[in-house]
């Protein structure tokens, strides 16, 4: 099934009406159904009524308690795997406000407890400077002021002992040159200092040696249940436990891509003192 953002608002309603028509082809009830598939009838109800999702293993245990063909398993499983995605338009985000957007990424943080964000291209908001966060707005139109604030006060999550953070950026993230040098040293001694907190580890993916792998876009997963995939015109969300599965298994190869603990400092500071050492800012 092609890829189609329009279609992820539908889909979730799409997949209840077409499992729902397959169980009555079946002549099953919702209880004999449920018996089948090893499900509460309540949880079956729920999927039929779009009041729930289904994962991809729910309705596989449907499918099978159906006796589906292979073809219509295949047509069922790729509805699914859409209504467990959502895009989110990068443009209706700036129209609602920025702001709108951090508050639901705090909601977020305060409700997980493990977090995995791979930073290929910049430093995410919750490890930057003031400086570095008004940089990173100024090219859309509007006053910023309170999503930057609301960014700063999510930084306080960093210090929740409760909780913990995994960041990996690569080098052109760490160095590219979003603010003056001035501005870029005082943003990566702040990588250095973040990365010394208990809740967090740090890692960073030096251009250097051979990696016979390359990573395609900026990722974050939340305590293995949620992953989101950024790109230039929005974001994917995804919820299938195999689409997070493969973005775990992303995150362990970069893992080994990655300097840790005081190597990554030592590199860190390495880069700080380029920017220490430029004679022009700009």
């Amino acid at each position: 099934m092609a890829f189609d953002p329009q279609s992820l608002g539908q889909s979730n309603s799409d997949l209840a009406a077409l499992l729902q028509e397959l169980r009555k082809r079946a002549g099953l009830t919702g209880v004999q159904l449920a018996r089948r598939a090893s499900m509460s009838q309540s949880k079956i109800s729920k999927i039929e009524t779009g009041k729930v999702t289904p994962s991809l293993v729910d309705v596989e245990l449907i499918l099978r308690a159906l006796a589906a063909t292979p073809e219509l398993i295949a047509r069922v499983t790729a509805l699914a795997r859409l209504a467990n995605t959502e895009w989110q338009d990068a443009r209706a985000l700036r129209r609602k406000g920025l702001d709108k957007k951090q508050v639901e990424l705090a909601t977020l943080e305060r409700n997980c407890r493990q977090f995995r964000y791979f930073l290929p291209t910049m430093i995410t908001g919750l490890l930057a400077t003031p400086e570095y966060i008004r940089a990173s707005l100024s090219p859309f139109p509007g006053d910023h002021s309170k999503a930057v604030a609301k960014k700063l006060e999510r930084q306080a999550v960093l210090y929740d002992p409760a909780k913990r953070f995994h960041f990996i950026l690569t080098e052109q993230a760490c160095r590219w040159p979003l603010v003056s040098a001035h501005a870029m040293a005082m943003q990566i001694d702040r990588l250095v200092s973040v990365s010394r907190l208990p809740s967090v580890r740090l890692g960073v993916v030096p251009l250097a040696g051979h990696m016979p792998w390359a990573p395609l876009n900026v990722f974050t997963i939340y305590d293995e249940a949620l992953a989101t995939v950024e790109v230039s015109t929005g974001a994917l969300v995804f919820r299938d436990p195999r689409d997070i599965k493969e973005y775990m298994e992303e995150f362990e190869t970069l893992d080994g891509y990655s300097l840790w603990g005081e190597d990554a400092r030592v590199k860190l500071r390495e880069w700080g003192d380029h920017y220490r050492g430029t004679v022009q800012d700009f």
